[in-house]
């Protein structure tokens, strides 16, 4: 069996501010990209890389990509998360519904090959999983009014890391009958898998506190830190 790995690559990170999509910013002395496409280049349970990078930056990720021999395909990306997806799939279509596929965000440099092997040994009995973490704040619901409506019991959430992995036939399953919602909206592949395919299981794994998102120029201080502690 097949695992593939999907590195979405395709935002702009307009939230950073920057000339450059914010996945090639550097931390470190390194593009943020080039983390994630080598921690899973260097795990042993992934058999191939596809790499969906922003428009007019597939250059830039060829030459990022050069060492690392699990990357056999890179495709532009859509103009949101969810189509960019789309096109991968679309890469994928010879794959068999029953291969597995985990789609990671580059924007999360510090992902390790625990968390992979976690999502991967999930999907040997499950069709979808999601990684999570424990949340530590209180999170409420507040109506228009911006008054609270509902407040959840905190040990009952998560919050959601990447990748989120998947057999192939239940993400494209999941996708054909989203695709023909005109309401369809969605910010991560489970969330479309839950929605449209409800009595799919989505078991949630451990992630953890390094596998962080850079989304806003601060982000870029706590991984340099990140980094320090790692090495």
């Amino acid at each position: 069996m097949r695992n593939i790995g999907v590195i979405l690559a395709g935002g702009t990170g307009t939230r950073m501010g920057g000339a450059l999509p914010k996945q090639l910013l550097e931390v470190a002395g390194r593009p943020i990209l080039a983390y994630s496409v080598r921690t899973f280049d260097s795990c042993p349970r992934i058999s191939e890389i596809l790499l969906v990078m922003a428009p007019g930056y597939v250059p830039a990720a060829e030459e990022l990509a050069r060492p690392y021999p699990k990357v056999t395909k890179i495709i532009e990306g859509g103009a949101t998360r969810s189509e960019s997806t789309v096109r991968a799939l679309a890469e994928l279509a010879a794959e068999p519904d029953d291969g597995v596929v985990l789609f990671h965000d580059a924007a999360r440099p510090f992902v390790d090959h625990d968390i992979i092997g976690r999502c991967l040994t999930a999907l040997t009995s499950h069709d979808a999983v999601a990684v999570g973490m424990p949340v530590t704040d209180t999170i409420v619901h507040v109506g228009p009014d911006e008054q609270v409506t509902e407040m959840p019991p905190r040990a009952d959430l998560r919050r959601f890391q990447t990748p989120q992995g998947f057999r192939l036939g239940t993400i494209r399953k999941a996708y054909e009958l989203a695709l023909a919602d005109p309401a369809f909206t969605a910010t991560d592949d489970c969330g479309v898998v839950h929605r449209y395919l409800p009595d799919v299981a989505i078991p949630v794994v451990a992630g953890s506190e390094h596998n962080l998102k850079v989304t806003h120029p601060f982000d870029i201080t706590i991984a340099e830190a990140l980094h320090g502690g790692l090495d």
